[in-house]
């Protein structure tokens, strides 16, 4: 078989998606000399404002697809829930980088969590509920439980806790009676996410395991490298790896991990680049961003050796004081080692992510301490 031929500068990549995770593709894209068109309905998106042309349409328009089709050599996405069907029919005519079929298991829970299941990989107990009468008795061990749609949640949404039955069916009643995942709740020890690069020829380059904690269901801090044992850090870039050999996944790619009592559990996969890779940004050689170009293009992986270690806060817009007014940054650009990154959203909201800042130190715990102490000043969590 043929090895795919590079795509090179100054060639027209695509973009689905115009949020930030889009943006710093853009950035990534044009620091490599590449240009970019975005796709997204959003006259204001993040990426939209940057990229070399932004088609504003929906993800299912005819007529945007078939120009973002002539006009780019590769077709990437940022936003798990562009439909399936987009990618499958940009497929016939360009290289789309992650494939159709992958996206459209990350991108429903039920796929998802029987995808985990069937390849054998750790994942907590599930129910599957169609109907009002797959919600099982009281006494079933999944209770409590967190019933979560299949489709469009993210960040906490279309989520709700359920201690039993007659609460599980409020709930399921809220979502309209859509396909849900009861999924039992753990006591957890914490949180871990690996981010990697798998390329078309099956080469891997995994980043260091971080260590999450959220906030309303918004990821709110990640610590890098995570402070579990090492075992566990290892574990889980293998699990990582095992997903992505299992989907056949070529793109960049965040799995999200429960620990509970030192063992590893597969939470979600997200086909992108993810919220808890942004440190790479600042503490690696090539961040996830130029990673994401580089599997587009068919080059070969860069190097995601961690140079320092991290500390990443997310900006909500719940610090925004008002809708003219921003925080008060002096006190974030203060910190010597912080690296600032707002996305150019032009609305702040509550729970909307507007930016991150990262925190670098030649110690873990330093950087922890200044990132803490920025976030507390800019009343984050308050």
């Amino acid at each position: 078989m043929s090895q795919p031929s590079m795509i090179l500068p100054p060639a027209m990549l695509g973009m689905l998606g115009g949020g930030q995770l889009g943006r710093f593709f853009v950035i990534a894209a044009h620091e490599m000399g590449y240009k970019v068109t975005v796709l997204d309905p959003d006259e204001n998106s993040p990426a939209g404002q940057i990229a070399d042309v932004h088609i504003c349409a929906k993800y299912d328009d005819e007529a945007a697809l078939a120009q973002i089709a002539e006009t780019c050599q590769a077709i990437t996405t940022e936003f798990e829930n562009v439909p399936a069907a987009t990618l499958s029919t940009l497929a016939q005519s360009v290289p789309v980088r992650p494939s159709a079929e992958a996206v459209a298991i990350a991108q429903h829970r039920v796929s998802e969590k029987n995808f985990i299941k069937n390849a054998g990989l750790p994942v907590a107990p599930y129910v599957v509920v169609n109907a009002e009468s797959d919600l099982p008795a009281d006494d079933s061990e999944i209770y409590p439980a967190i019933l979560k749609v299949a489709r469009f949640g993210y960040d906490g949404k279309g989520q709700a806790r359920v201690a039993n039955l007659s609460e599980a069916k409020a709930a399921f009643s809220a979502f309209s009676q859509e396909e849900c995942v009861l999924e039992k709740m753990l006591k957890l020890d914490y949180e871990v996410s690996v981010v990697l690069a798998r390329d078309v020829n099956g080469h891997v380059a995994t980043f260091p395991t971080a260590e999450n904690s959220h906030l309303n269901g918004i990821l709110d801090i990640s610590i890098v490298p995570a402070r579990g044992s090492d075992a566990v850090n290892h574990q889980a870039q293998k699990l990582a790896i095992s997903v992505a050999e299992k989907l056949e996944y070529t793109g960049v790619l965040g799995v999200e991990f429960f620990v509970c009592d030192g063992e590893l559990l597969v939470n979600e996969i997200a086909p992108r680049p993810h919220n808890s890779g942004h440190y790479t940004l600042d503490a690696c050689i090539t961040n996830q961003f130029e990673q994401q170009v580089r599997v587009m293009a068919g080059l070969p992986l860069g190097s995601s050796r961690q140079h320092s270690p991290a500390v990443m806060v997310n900006l909500l817009g719940d610090i925004w004081p008002d809708a003219k007014a921003a925080p008060d940054w002096q006190l974030a650009f203060g910190v010597p080692t912080l690296k600032m990154h707002l996305y150019g959203k032009n609305e702040a909201r509550a729970g909307r992510k507007m930016g991150h800042f990262t925190v670098l130190n030649t110690s873990r715990d330093e950087a922890i301490k200044l990132a803490l102490q920025v976030r507390s000043e800019l009343n984050i969590g308050s």
